[in-house]
């Protein structure tokens, strides 16, 4: 596919929280936000309307924190959802900065520092070339941001959901632990969902088969991956991708 084509129309991408702060680090770090943003930004100069759903693995996770503090898992996961505003805010402003618009829109309602989650508006924002970067999940407790990602890239008919981790796709075991690991190039739902695969959320998994949005799962430390996959190598592993 030429450079100047992009394959998707609209896409879904989710981020987890640490692609904001160097490996092993917290909170938030300026190179890497800057970096995010910027491949964000060469995908949307393609053309591609893009909605963002973000993490907030990098300031607490839920289950994590409600153990170590002994809080109950629903407040926790409250927590958690604020952890993503931040994050959410912090992208907005990287990538207006390279001169690219964009709108948060929050599941929980915090009307100073961005929009309710409209559907309708997200659309329209969308079409207008600005990024929509989704804060707070789902605005439910026991919900992860990858049934976010699955749920809202169904509500606004995206033709991908990227999810950017920091391997390179789904493998068989932890690359981390079994240098051995084989990476599949391509995977059904099923394999995923059966075989534990852990790269998404079960929950997320079964919701993208049940209503066939496709999946790639790449490696979002990669720079320039992004907009490779956009516009239409075959990198990663793709879940229901013709």
């Amino acid at each position: 596919m030429s450079q100047d084509q992009p394959r998707y129309r609209r896409l879904m991408l989710k981020i987890s929280g640490e692609v904001f702060c160097p490996p092993g680090g917290f909170g938030l770090h300026r190179r890497p936000l800057d970096r995010i943003a910027g491949e964000i930004g060469e995908v949307v100069q393609l053309g591609v309307q893009v909605a963002v759903v973000v993490g907030g693995g990098n300031f607490l996770r839920g289950k994590h924190t409600a153990e170590q503090l002994g809080l109950a898992r629903a407040t926790a996961d409250y927590m958690g959802m604020l952890a993503t505003v931040l994050n959410a805010l912090a992208l907005q402003e990287a990538l207006e900065r390279q001169g690219c618009p964009a709108r948060v829109q929050s599941a929980l309602s915090i009307a100073r520092v961005g929009e309710p989650f409209d559907r309708r508006r997200c659309l329209r924002h969308l079409e207008k070339g600005r990024v929509v970067i989704l804060a707070a999940g789902t605005g439910n407790p026991h919900v992860t941001t990858d049934s976010c990602a699955s749920i809202r890239g169904l509500e606004l008919s995206a033709d991908v959901l990227l999810k950017g981790t920091k391997v390179d796709g789904v493998f068989d075991d932890d690359p981390a632990t079994n240098p051995n690991a084989k990476l599949y190039e391509n995977a059904t739902y099923r394999e995923v969902i059966n075989g534990r695969l852990r790269v998404m959320d079960i929950g997320a998994t079964e919701m993208c088969e049940q209503y066939g949005l496709p999946v790639i799962v790449f490696n979002i430390f990669k720079p320039g991956t992004l907009r490779r996959i956009v516009l239409g190598e075959p990198l990663g592993t793709r879940m229901g991708v013709s």
